[in-house]
């Protein structure tokens, strides 16, 4: 074991009370302050989807942190920073937002619940500005911990684009799987948008057939260890995680009920040390 943990950032695609209550909502929101509890330092980034009331809220946009284009596709896209509090858990969640990506109401299905044909673009926006945003902030995280689909190309690049840079030289990356999107598929492009910096298509290869199941599976592959975060996530990602030379930690239905998993998760994250 090496250094102990002092700084965990927290990538979630769901965070109450911005969100609905779900499974990743609340863990997104207490295992934040657990740990911050905890006596560590952490961050929480989360995507600023429409639906969420910013006066109700209290958004704000981070001018100093906003602006930088992120190509996708070959089209720029403006990254804007926004910034709220959870007053109660005395805790700052910055917020990726685009026009394009981000304005719709509905998070990742529409009305009729179909899967969006940008989904795929909107991770890679999603993953690419809250790195460009963490650098700007100048703060180095010991663990990175992702949660929800849209976060699943963040280990990626952290291995493949950002591993050169001082920022993120100790970060051990842990990723939680859920069961949100296993029967759905991306655009046949995300293969393609998704290569960047050094990111090679031998690297991407899972994404050949780009379904939800590959996606986690991709992520699973870049990452230091694997949190199963509900009981039903799907068996072939499950067996493939099980393959892999990395710490993995099951679902435990008590733990999450009765709020002890904080410090499972906290043992695991100093376990990657």
């Amino acid at each position: 074991m090496g250094n102990p943990v002092n700084k965990v950032l927290f990538i979630s695609s769901e965070i109450m009370p911005f969100l609905p209550e779900s499974p990743i909502a609340k863990i997104g929101r207490f295992l934040p302050q657990g740990i911050q509890d905890r006596k560590r330092q952490i961050r929480a980034f989360m995507p600023r989807y429409g639906c969420i009331n910013e006066r109700k809220n209290q958004l704000h946009e981070v001018i100093r942190l906003s602006g930088m284009n992120i190509i996708i596709g070959d089209v720029d896209r403006t990254l804007v920073i926004k910034v709220a509090s959870i007053v109660a858990a005395r805790i700052q969640v910055y917020f990726i937002d685009n026009d394009d990506y981000f304005r719709r109401k509905q998070t990742s299905f529409d009305v009729d619940g179909k899967f969006f044909e940008d989904n795929g673009q909107r991770a890679i926006f999603f993953a690419r500005g809250v790195l460009e945003t963490v650098k700007k902030l100048r703060w180095s995280p010991d663990v990175i911990h992702c949660q929800g689909w849209i976060s699943n190309l963040v280990p990626l690049y952290l291995k493949k684009v950002y591993n050169g840079d001082p920022i993120f030289a100790g970060s051990k990356v842990v990723t939680s799987l859920y069961n949100e999107i296993s029967s759905e598929s991306f655009a046949p492009a995300f293969k393609d948008n998704v290569l960047f910096g050094g990111v090679k298509p031998s690297d991407v290869s899972l994404l050949d057939n780009p379904t939800g199941i590959n996606l986690a599976e991709l992520a699973a592959l870049y990452s230091d260890g694997v949190i199963f975060g509900a009981p039903d996530v799907d068996e072939g990602i499950v067996r493939f995680c099980e393959g892999l030379d990395i710490p993995t930690l099951p679902y435990d239905e008590k733990s999450v009920g009765d709020g002890s998993y904080i410090d499972e998760y906290d043992r695991f994250y100093q376990e990657l040390r």
